[in-house]
């Protein structure tokens, strides 16, 4: 699968539309602008649906509408990180133990 290209909003509004007014013809239009078929479809399926704001690229962007975090939502989130931490730290001492005691067993008194 080759590598895809980047495009602007701009772009992606206007494959859109243009590939609603060829009814939908994805592939030739996927040709036409030098990018992949799925793309195609979802720009314009999220088109239809959402409009110029369905095709708004927002990585890493959290939501307009939505709340700051509390101190609280904070604290649960640096909770759960933390227990995770543990977590791995004590897988890792447990293998650190069974390893130990591999080459520890194999070295036997004669």
């Amino acid at each position: 699968m080759k590598q895809g290209r980047t495009t602007t909003q701009e772009e992606r509004v206007q494959i859109a539309k243009e590939c609603i007014a060829s009814g939908k013809n994805y592939g030739e239009i996927a040709q036409k602008y030098q990018v992949s078929y799925q793309q195609v479809r979802t720009w314009t399926l999220r088109f239809e649906e959402l409009g110029e704001a369905g095709l708004e690229d927002r990585r890493g962007r959290r939501k307009k509408d939505q709340t700051p975090r509390t101190e609280l939502e904070e604290a649960q989130i640096e909770i759960k990180q933390l227990k995770h931490k543990l977590y791995l730290a004590e897988m890792e001492n447990t293998l650190l133990k069974k390893l130990n005691g591999i080459e520890g067993g194999s070295a036997s008194p004669k």
